[in-house]
């Protein structure tokens, strides 16, 4: 009998489903580089870019959830010339002496088959916060041929208003619609 009875746990064990764990990716910060874009009157569209940039993405394959948590250095802005990125710092744009992180965290993860899709979730610039979708134009998951452990490579895009966020100056000749690119490659810890 005890073996019957063994040998029907041990089936029952093989027969449960198997679920994974979600697994924490930390952010690579040597290829994550987020990015803003706007209109400079009206001649071109200007590109600048975020040096510093940390957080943790949790992903839990098997039942299709995520989290992300990005804090981006706020101060690592780099636009091209230290003129200019002394003047984007100011209280007029980033105000990086009192509000030196940008942040952004999810409130839900939409899949489309194995892939997120959309990623809805928090900014804060500059104190005020305002929810926000991220579109996920690519996503990829595969062992890091250098590092040999599981990574994560992503490129997400939104829209926003800087004027919601307290960063309106030169209105309109500089364009108050910025879009936002987040670049990330995170490592399974």
């Amino acid at each position: 009998m005890k073996k019957q009875l063994a040998f029907i746990a041990l089936a029952a064990a093989f027969a449960a489903p198997v679920f994974a764990a979600p697994e924490t990716y930390n952010v690579d910060s040597t290829h994550t580089f987020p990015t803003f874009e706007y209109n400079h009157l009206g001649f071109t569209n200007q590109t600048h870019r975020f040096n510093k940039t940390t957080g943790t993405i949790v992903w839990d394959k098997a039942a299709k959830t995520a989290s992300v948590d990005i804090t981006i250095d706020a101060k690592s802005v780099d636009v091209g010339s230290a003129l200019f990125t002394e003047h984007i710092q100011g209280e007029d744009y980033f105000d990086t002496a009192k509000y030196p992180t940008i942040t952004f965290k999810s409130t839900s993860v939409k899949f489309v088959g194995d892939k997120p899709a959309t990623i809805d979730g928090n900014l804060t610039i500059k104190g005020v916060t305002k929810p926000v979708t991220l579109t996920v134009t690519n996503f990829l998951t595969q062992p890091h041929p250098m590092l040999k452990k599981d990574a994560i490579g992503a490129n997400a895009v939104t829209k926003i208003k800087r004027s919601e966020f307290n960063a309106g100056k030169n209105a309109p000749y500089v364009s108050d619609e910025v879009t936002l690119t987040l670049s990330v490659e995170a490592i399974k810890q």
